[in-house]
């Protein structure tokens, strides 16, 4: 059996919000709003791999954010060609870096929090 990943499922509290980070700020293309059972959502196509959001449903109890370690879900990871130009735009666009681009063995990486506190990581394959 041969597994690949299909798509990242986030629950987000500004949809709007998050389809705009997703699309302005990583180039992503917005295929579609749909629905995820009762909740409104969007499917979004970043470089090859689906990207879904939704918000919360009206039965769903919320507990806690993005903001803490948790089991589970840690961070999204984002080939990009140049860390550093990704970097120096995604700065001037507002997002806080907690790791200023660096080098370790075979990857050039650096890591910022997106909207609503996820973590995201930069990856440039060192040649």
């Amino acid at each position: 059996m041969n597994y690949r990943l299909h798509h990242v499922h986030l629950i987000c509290q500004d949809l709007e919000g998050m389809i705009d980070f997703f699309s302005e700020a990583l180039g992503a293309t917005l295929l579609g709003r749909k629905k995820f059972g009762t909740a409104d959502g969007a499917s979004l196509d970043l470089q090859g791999t689906t990207i879904n959001l939704r918000v919360a449903r009206e039965d769903e109890d919320m507990a806690g954010d993005a903001s803490r370690t948790t089991f589970g879900y840690d961070h999204l990871g984002l080939q990009v060609e140049n860390v550093d130009a990704a970097y120096q735009d995604l700065k001037k666009r507002g997002f806080s870096f907690f790791m200023a681009p660096k080098d370790i063995p075979n990857l050039r990486i650096a890591f910022f929090k997106g909207p609503e506190d996820i973590t995201i990581e930069l990856v440039q394959e060192s040649s």
